[in-house]
This record gives C-alpha cells, sequence and structure tokens, in this order.
C-alpha cells in the first residue's frame, strides 16, 4: 500500500485542515465541501487525514463494520453473538464520479428475493465506508440522484436499498468529504446546504511558502517512506489530540449566550431553515473540544460561521460565496460581546493550534487572515484572466456594459426524445422517471418491472415443474422498466457584440435576457458555452462547461465595437459543436444566437452567413434566434436567419415568461416540420 503524504507536513490550507480535523473529532457536524482552483491539495489533505483517524473495532466477519459495543440490531449479517471482535484503520473510501446507484447503495439480487423470498445483497461504498471516511472528488459532477443518495445516508446514518417492495437496510455513519472546482459547475443550493461546512481554497501568492511546498512535494516524491518518518511525531501528536477531543466532546458546554449568538448570526446573514443554526453548534463545540476547553466561547461561534455559513448564502449562481467579517462581528458583539481568555490556561489551545511544522490546521484565524482574501479572489478567477474576448478588428470599441436585472424565463427544449445526462430541460430516455414500458436486461437489472417479468414467467409454470405457491422465475424472464423523464443539454449561446449592437441601454437589455437563460439554464443541469463575434472574427469566450458562473462573469466583461461577421460566429459555434458531439455524443444541443440580424465584412456577407446558417438546418440542431433590432424602422433581418438555421426567431420583449411559452411550441414545431 502507497505511504500517504502527511497531514501535517502540508503547508498552509489552514481552514481546510480545521475543517476536516474538526469533523474526526465530531462527525456530526456534516461533512466538509472544499472548494476551490485544480493544484491546492485538495485530495491531498483529504487522503492523509485517514492516516489520522483513531482504529475502529468491528464485529469479526461483519461486513458492515459493525461496532462489537453496540451492533447494529438490523444489520444485514446480524445478529452478531458476543465476542469476537477485531481491530483495523478507518477506511478511506472513494466515490468515483461514474459510479452507478447500485455501486454505491449496493444490490440486491431480485432473481433470488422473486424465486426464493432470500435478501440476497451485495454492500456497496457506503457500507465500506461506515466509520470512515467517504470521499468524493469531484462531487459537482456526480449525477444528482447519486448525491441525493448520499446525502440522505448522510443526514440518516443509515441507507435504504429498496428493489419493488424489497428492502434492505444497514448502518451508514462517516465523515462525508466532497472536493469540487467552481470552474466546473456548482451543486444545487439544496445539495450544498446538506454538507456541514465548506472551505474556499487557493494556492498561496506568497514566494516563500510556494517555495516550501514545492520542496516537500519534491521530498516526498523521492523517498515517500522516509519522508513519512520525519512527520511521524507530529502525525502521532495530531491523532492523539484527536482521541482527546473526542474524549472531551460530551462533557463541552453550549450556553445560552452561545446559543444565542449563533441564532443572530444566522438570522442576520438571512439564511435559510434551521440547519445552519444546528450545524453551527456543533461546529462551536467541536471547536471546544478541539481546544481542550469545556466551555464554547465566542471566538468558537465566529468560527463556526465562516465555515458553516457561506455556502448556505448562495441563492443563485452568480452570487459570490462569502461572509461579511465586519457584520459578523457587530452580530456577535450586539448578542454578547466576545468573550475573553479563560482564567485555567484553557486558551493556550487556541494560541498554539498547530500540531507541526507548515502551519496549524487547529488554528482559529483572526478576522484579518490572509487566507479569507486568498480564497474570495479564488472565487472569481476568471474576472482578470481572459475573460474579455480580445479585440479583433474594427474601430469604436466601447467598454463593456453592466447587464440589466434578469429574469425568469420558461423552458426551452429540444423536440424528440434523447438519451443525455440526467437534467431538467428536454424529453429523455432515463433511469429515472415515468415507467414508459419493459425491455429485457443489459447488463445488470436495475429497475424491474414486475408486471412484465410476471407475464413472461407465467407461460413456463408447468413446463417448470411448479409445485408450491412461489413462482418459478429464470434470468430470461426478468424485465427491465424503461423510463422517461428530462436531460440535460448543451445551450450554445452566439453572442453578436459588433458595433450594431453597441448602444449602451440596448446591451445592457441584451445581456440581462442572456443572463436569465443562463440563470434557467443552471437550474435545469445544462451545460453552456459563448461564442462571440465582433470586427473580422469570432471568439470562443467560453467552452462548453457546466458553469455558469464562468459564463456569467466572460458575459459582463464582453466589450463592443466594430463589423459584424455573423458567419464566422455561426462557423466557429457549428465547430464547437462538432467537438463537443466527440466528447459527449448523448448530449443534445440548443443553438441561441442573439444578434439583429446583420452581417457586414468581407465579400458576400449575407450570402456566407447564410450557407452557414444552413449546416445547423441540416444536422437538425435545434436552435433560436433572439431578434436584438430596435427602433421604428425594422429590417426583420433576424427572423430571415432563424429560417435558414430552421428554428424560430424572438423578440427581447417576447422573451420572458408570459411570452416564452408560445417559443417553446415555435422551436418543437419548426423541428417537427422540418
Amino acid at each position: 500500500m502507497s505511504t500517504p503524504f502527511p497531514f501535517t507536513a502540508v503547508v498552509g490550507q489552514d481552514d481546510l485542515r480545521l475543517a476536516l480535523l474538526l469533523n474526526a473529532v465530531s462527525p456530526a457536524v456534516g461533512g466538509v465541501l472544499v472548494r476551490g482552483e485544480k493544484g491546492t491539495a485538495k485530495s491531498t489533505a483529504v487522503r492523509a487525514l485517514s492516516a489520522l483517524m483513531p482504529e475502529v473495532d468491528v464485529v469479526s466477519g461483519c461486513r458492515f463494520s459493525c461496532d462489537p459495543d453496540s451492533p447494529d440490531p438490523g444489520c444485514p449479517d446480524g445478529p452478531h453473538a458476543p465476542g469476537a471482535f477485531a481491530s483495523r484503520a478507518a477506511r478511506m473510501v472513494e466515490l468515483p464520479v461514474g459510479a452507478s446507484e447500485d455501486r454505491l447503495v449496493g444490490a440486491l439480487d431480485i432473481e433470488r428475493a422473486l424465486a426464493e423470498g432470500v435478501k440476497a445483497f451485495e454492500p456497496g461504498l457506503l457500507a465500506d465506508a461506515h466509520r470512515g471516511i467517504l470521499y468524493v472528488d469531484e462531487v459537482n459532477l456526480l449525477h444528482d440522484h447519486l448525491v441525493d443518495l448520499l446525502l440522505d445516508a448522510a443526514a440518516m446514518g443509515a441507507s435504504y436499498v429498496e428493489r419493488e417492495g424489497v428492502s434492505v437496510r444497514h448502518a451508514a455513519r462517516f465523515l462525508l468529504v466532497g472536493t469540487m472546482n467552481p470552474e466546473e459547475g456548482e451543486l444545487r443550493p439544496q445539495l450544498l446546504d446538506r454538507f456541514g461546512l465548506t472551505v474556499e481554497v487557493a494556492a498561496s501568492r506568497e514566494p516563500d511558502q510556494r517555495v516550501e511546498v514545492v520542496r516537500r512535494r519534491l521530498a516526498y516524491d523521492d523517498d515517500p517512506a522516509a519522508f513519512a518518518a520525519r512527520w511521524a511525531d507530529e502525525e502521532a501528536a495530531v491523532r492523539a489530540r484527536i482521541v482527546a477531543a473526542r474524549e472531551l466532546l460530551p462533557s463541552v458546554r453550549l450556553g445560552d449566550g452561545a446559543l444565542r449568538q449563533i441564532a443572530a448570526t444566522c438570522a442576520a446573514f438571512e439564511v435559510d431553515g434551521m440547519r445552519a443554526d444546528i450545524v453551527m453548534a456543533r461546529t462551536a463545540t467541536a471547536l471546544a473540544a478541539w481546544a481542550g476547553r469545556t466551555d464554547v466561547l465566542a471566538e468558537d461561534v465566529r468560527q463556526a460561521a465562516l465555515l458553516a455559513l457561506p455556502h448556505r448564502r448562495r441563492r443563485n449562481p452568480f452570487d459570490a460565496p462569502g461572509l461579511d467579517e465586519d457584520k459578523l462581528d457587530e452580530t456577535l458583539e450586539e448578542f454578547g460581546g466576545r468573550d475573553g481568555p479563560a482564567d485555567d490556561g484553557d486558551g493556550d489551545g487556541d494560541d498554539d493550534p498547530d500540531p507541526g511544522p507548515g502551519g496549524g490546521p487547529g488554528g482559529q484565524p483572526e478576522p484579518d487572515d490572509a487566507p479569507q482574501g486568498d480564497g474570495d479572489a479564488a472565487a472569481r478567477p476568471e474576472a482578470g484572466e481572459g475573460g474579455e474576448p480580445q479585440p479583433s478588428g474594427g474601430a469604436g470599441e466601447q467598454s463593456p456594459a453592466r447587464s440589466a436585472e434578469p429574469f425568469r424565463t420558461k423552458v426551452l427544449s429540444v423536440p424528440g426524445l434523447g438519451q443525455g445526462a440526467a437534467g431538467r430541460r428536454s424529453r429523455a430516455r432515463t433511469e429515472h422517471g415515468r415507467t414508459t414500458g419493459a425491455r429485457r436486461p443489459r447488463g445488470a437489472l436495475t429497475k424491474l418491472h414486475l408486471a412484465a417479468t410476471v407475464q413472461a414467467a407465467a407461460p413456463h409454470q408447468r413446463a417448470r415443474g411448479r409445485s408450491g405457491p412461489g413462482l418459478v422465475v429464470r434470468r430470461d424472464d426478468l424485465r427491465q422498466a424503461t423510463r422517461e423523464g428530462r436531460e440535460g443539454n448543451l445551450v450554445l449561446f452566439v453572442v453578436d457584440a459588433s458595433g450594431s449592437m453597441a448602444a449602451r441601454q440596448r446591451m445592457s437589455t441584451v445581456k440581462g435576457a442572456v443572463l436569465s437563460l443562463l440563470l434557467d439554464a443552471y437550474q435545469r443541469r445544462d451545460k453552456v458555452g459563448l461564442v462571440t463575434f465582433r470586427g473580422s472574427a469570432a471568439d470562443v469566450a467560453l467552452p462548453p462547461t457546466s458553469s455558469v458562473d464562468a459564463a456569467a462573469v466572460r458575459l459582463e466583461s464582453l466589450p463592443t465595437g466594430g463589423r459584424t461577421p455573423l458567419a464566422a460566429g455561426l462557423l466557429r459555434a457549428h465547430e464547437v459543436l462538432r467537438v463537443e458531439r466527440l466528447r459527449d455524443p448523448a448530449r443534445r444541443a440548443l443553438v441561441v444566437v442573439v444578434t439583429d440580424g446583420r452581417a457586414t465584412g468581407g465579400p458576400e456577407p449575407v450570402a456566407l452567413a447564410g450557407r452557414a446558417a444552413r449546416l445547423f438546418a441540416a444536422e437538425g440542431t435545434a436552435s433560436v434566434v433572439v431578434d436584438c433590432e430596435s427602433g421604428p424602422v425594422r429590417l426583420g433581418l433576424a427572423g430571415q436567419l432563424a429560417g435558414e438555421l430552421g428554428g424560430t426567431a424572438v423578440t427581447l420583449d417576447e422573451l420572458r415568461a408570459d411570452s416564452i411559452a408560445g417559443l417553446v411550441k415555435d422551436v418543437q414545431g419548426s423541428r417537427r416540420a422540418a
């Protein structure tokens, strides 16, 4: 087995290490979601934590890791006789992004259940992670229904497997850790709320600290065992501190004053629901135990708020995570003030939180600590990193206009029946949804169609020698239910940023409309892309991604000016779709062209734009043209473009909830007619 990188050798990332350690002390905190750019030691720190977890005693031979002192009475391998047990290291189980539902929760043998009445159950990853760590890298890319199952098990401490009236339950209590890069897409707010704590991480901008990171990593890669041996004492000290904090935790007192500060803080920041209050209370208690105290202080409440509230204040994908620390301090001061240091030396645990060199994971940062600033900067990396399309020629370029307030839209759906990733936009064959029929299973049976299975088995009962009340079922009789649900699509925006669109009020309205559609794409779990055209060429401002945050930032920084190379924009969009079909052939596309329809620059620009548009029509790509033409005299060029695309046109005024229902019918009707 490979030697993990020592936890205490991780340089910096104090908030990340503190959040992980608090969950090791009290798994009831609810896990950690680690958000940040790539290459910031997210996975390294999580994997290193497993080596610090105390050993666990398990019932010998139990596949579900029952505690011999209090075995689960409903354990599928039970009941357990008292006596034999074994000690082993706490497991760290990794959940792959592409895992199936059966791999996560376990698989039930339906054939034996129907024919023999036997609950033959093969445990999944939730059973393996019981009393250990369950790690999900790139949790934002995990299918929504798997995230729901995962978080339900984490909240209830148990996993349930239901198959056609046959159910199996087993204990599943684990430390849940998810990591994600926000540039690759966000979690829904409902799912964000289910993680106890969140941490924003970013690479240090201090040269000395970066040098130390490289030095330690190179030393580890050269000789992992020798490097780990150098940190063995620090690792042992932190492990012992975790054990001591766990033992102290039941004795920690959460007084009425601290509870009032917690409630006031959640109310002041307008956090929905009561989960934040509960998580803050558990986190503050764990902080006190980690510091070796039996009383919760205001500084514990403050640190708990910094870890538990930022992701719960995110109301839509365009909101930046974080807390106003001045407002936090004012709230704590108003409802009880800041507690002073303890009289009996308890404060020593706070003054020296570092269990080893390279920054202390147990430290409680002061209000002006650098990691908070770094995290905020990391949450918005696009603003100064190539977010603006570079000028591609033409005069009269204007600075970016601010977008108008986004509004609510209704769905623009792709016609037909797809088979893409689960989402909420267009009709598709999915694993979850309403049952529409049955078929023979291809591979493992996941969703039994009971009536079709019985119907297939019934004619053969006499030939199979049936003598009792049970039904004799063979593998060939089993039928898989086919279901229809909704899929997510690729919504590719092709935005005209030429001089004809440069009127500031007009561009502000256009950006507001695109932001509205971006918000709709976020809610419907789509991928989005952004192509802009101006001057003499088109640019891919944002390749297809699940991050609507990135698309919104690119859109806000979009300048205007120059000629209108409409054909170049369409051809670049066509190329983006061609490449994306190779990467994800099951995901269907919806092209949204935002333009006034004018085409200028180069020889025969109008004819060339028409030929480019007909490429989309020939491939059956669903499309909508948002007509941005304004003024008393209108040329109707956007409508002509929509006809060439085989799609439909809609004006900016019509692109609202009250008018867009008719647009959906037009989009679908035009495709049927074609």
